[in-house]
């Protein structure tokens, strides 16, 4: 190989170890707020419940983003242009 793909190679490497390195990081984060919330008192049956709620929530609003961005194409506006007709808000 030439010295170039090596140092690609190596660069991609370390890379690869930099973005390792903050996901435990984030692991270990994520490891101290549910002991946090535990020691507060939350169950574990609880946060599950809660985390699933903001899945299906977060999956609904993607919906209904997908449709008004449709919905903006086909009547050539913005979507931004949409909210206020659905009594919506920007931070929506």
């Amino acid at each position: 190989p030439s010295p170039s793909s090596s140092q690609g190679t190596g660069a991609s490497e370390a890379a690869l170890r930099c973005e390792i390195e903050e996901l435990k990081r984030k692991d270990h984060a994520l490891d101290q707020e549910i002991a946090q919330l535990l020691s507060e008192g939350y169950s574990l049956e609880e946060l599950e419940k809660h985390i699933s709620l903001l899945h299906e929530y977060n999956e609904i609003k993607d919906a209904g983003q997908m449709l008004l961005g449709k919905l903006a194409v086909i009547r050539g506006v913005t979507t931004k242009q949409l909210y206020p007709e659905y009594d919506l808000e920007l931070s929506d």
